[in-house]
């Protein structure tokens, strides 16, 4: 079977300076940009490609590898368990709940992958305004300020 992006790790190079230059001469803003293949053959590339192709650079040029995984805009409920990495039971009780749409084909339910991605940002913007509070809590009762007793010696 042939490796194709799709199924590997790739490993950031040992020299990152091209890299890095790469990125500055890209714009932090989305505007045309084309990308030159062989034979000067020029094609207009996507905003959505641009950014991913930015995205990509500016991780290997801090050292980081990369996986593409490719996801179906459609999505089966194991598929989007694995996604959010949650079970797949705990899925079907947020679905039940109302808190992610869904579409029932006979008896297997499909979501849509900006269904399932708007779940996952609400949810972690939850999670960060909870966490705040408590941060915030604790300032207000100088928790942050208390010191443990020393631990008595043998």
């Amino acid at each position: 079977m042939t490796r194709t992006l799709y199924d590997r790790t790739v490993l950031p190079p040992d020299e990152t300076e091209p890299l890095t230059k790469m990125l500055a001469a890209m714009r932090d803003e989305d505007g045309a940009a084309l990308l030159v293949g062989p034979e000067d053959v020029r094609l207009k590339l996507p905003v959505e490609a641009y950014r991913v192709l930015r995205g990509v650079l500016e991780a290997m040029a801090n050292g980081l590898a990369i996986t593409i995984v490719p996801q179906y805009t459609m999505l089966t409920t194991q598929e989007a368990a694995d996604l959010l990495g949650i079970s797949r039971p705990t899925l079907v009780k947020l679905l039940q709940g109302g808190e992610i749409a869904y579409e029932q084909r006979g008896r297997h339910r499909r979501l849509l992958l900006t269904d399932v991605l708007d779940y996952q940002r609400r949810s972690r913007s939850e999670r960060k305004a909870h966490l705040d509070a408590l941060v915030d809590e604790a300032g207000d009762q100088g928790l942050y300020e208390a010191t443990a007793a020393p631990r008595p010696t043998r």
